[in-house]
């Protein structure tokens, strides 16, 4: 193991595994190792590239383009959604390690270990997902930090997936199996996080969901009046790709009738000539950072996407929970839990409008769900922040 000096600047490399949404959790910390005079590099394929530039990091892209949102399309059939053709994530799932990041592994490790070994770091962070980064770190004896997403119902049983499908590939490489992360970061409230995980540091979540112009309606106009409710609707950068517009036709329409209530929707311009004319109260706006949007309103209503939960937890708004894959519904169960929200996790009731508008009438007039929502808030930002984490480096190290 790398010995470090606790007070000279440490050479960090960040390998986050080529999917946005895994690298930008990753991203305050990373200002914050750079703000305490640490010297950084993210690593990955171009798939993570314009978010290290949104996030004015220096990285070197690696590979071929990885192409997530490819391997779902191939996975649906046309007209269904994820929830329509899989349902709730099934445990048993987790313990074959998927193909897709098998191949992954195949094609970029052996680029990723000849850049590490030249580059020398004295740290290696990584999402959980990014398995390579134990790989690298278990042959250049430096340790390995990995920073949870959210609720982390995925990495410990896809890593022990992993570690019996990568045996093969440590072997010949010199490692005896798979290692395990040395340090992990965890940016949920305690109340949030499933139990019963391995053990580690929290974080206070700080949202960094890429960058954008504020768009000048945001900027003028001021929070709805006392007595009247403004509502995000965020289902997230796949949710509409995946074969998501008529549920979000029937999601938006459910708004019809709701009277003191307007449903700010965060849609990109190619999908809304297909969705089509909207209830008055309901206004379309190209995608915007979610922390700057959700500052303005009441609720929220999004799929269960780690980023959209934590930032929404970090403005205290109670949640509608709508999942649709994966460890979407582990979030919902979890702000569920503590109060915070309520969730239709099922096709049939997300399809229904008289569903969706009887829980959007509970959600904004049973005060209990705001008193959860602030309860959450409150929490989070007694977690201590990046750079008092960063601060402790050199210790933990």
């Amino acid at each position: 193991m790398t010995t470090v000096d606790r007070g000279a600047p440490l050479r960090i490399l960040i390998i986050p595994s080529p999917v946005v949404t895994h690298l930008m959790p990753l991203v305050p910390l990373a200002w914050a190792l750079r703000a305490a005079g640490h010297e950084l590099l993210v690593v990955g394929q171009p798939d993570v590239m314009g978010v290290a530039r949104q996030a004015g990091l220096n990285a070197v892209s690696i590979g071929d383009r990885f192409g997530m949102e490819d391997v779902f399309h191939s996975m649906l059939v046309p007209g269904k959604r994820p929830i329509e053709l899989w349902g709730r994530l099934d445990p048993a799932h987790l313990e074959h390690f998927p193909p897709v990041w098998k191949d992954h592994s195949d094609r970029v490790l052996p680029a990723y270990l000849e850049f590490a070994r030249a580059y020398r770091p004295d740290l290696i962070v990584a999402d959980p997902m990014e398995f390579n980064s134990l790989v690298v770190g278990g042959l250049l004896g430096v340790p390995v930090l990995h920073h949870r997403f959210g609720v982390d119902a995925v990495s410990e049983p896809v890593r022990a997936a992993a570690r019996i499908a990568l045996r093969d590939s440590c072997r010949a490489l010199g490692l005896d199996e798979l290692p395990d992360p040395g340090i992990q970061l965890d940016p949920c409230p305690p109340d949030l996080q499933l139990p019963g995980l391995l053990k580690a540091l929290p974080i206070r979540y700080l949202p960094f969901n890429g960058s954008g112009e504020v768009p000048s309606w945001l900027r003028e106009e001021r929070p709805p009046a006392p007595g009247k409710h403004r509502v995000a609707v965020s289902l997230g950068t796949r949710t509409l790709a995946l074969n998501g517009v008529p549920f979000m036709r029937g999601l938006l329409r459910a708004f019809e009738g709701l009277r003191d209530v307007e449903a700010v929707a965060t849609v990109p311009e190619a999908f809304r000539d297909e969705i089509g004319a909207v209830p008055g109260n309901v206004r379309m706006t190209d995608p915007v950072p979610l922390h700057l949007l959700v500052e303005t309103c009441d609720a929220v209503v999004h799929h269960g996407g780690s980023g959209t939960v934590l930032t929404t937890v970090h403005a205290g708004l109670p949640h509608l929970v709508l999942p649709q894959m994966a460890d979407q519904f582990g979030h919902a169960d979890q702000l569920v839990a503590t109060g915070a929200g309520i969730m239709i996790d099922d096709a049939a009731g997300q399809n229904d409008p008289v569903c969706l508008r009887g829980a959007l009438e509970e959600l904004l007039c049973d005060p209990g769900y705001a008193k959860g929502a602030w309860e959450l808030r409150e929490a989070m930002r007694e977690m201590p922040a990046p750079a008092e984490v960063v601060a402790g480096l050199g210790r933990l190290l």
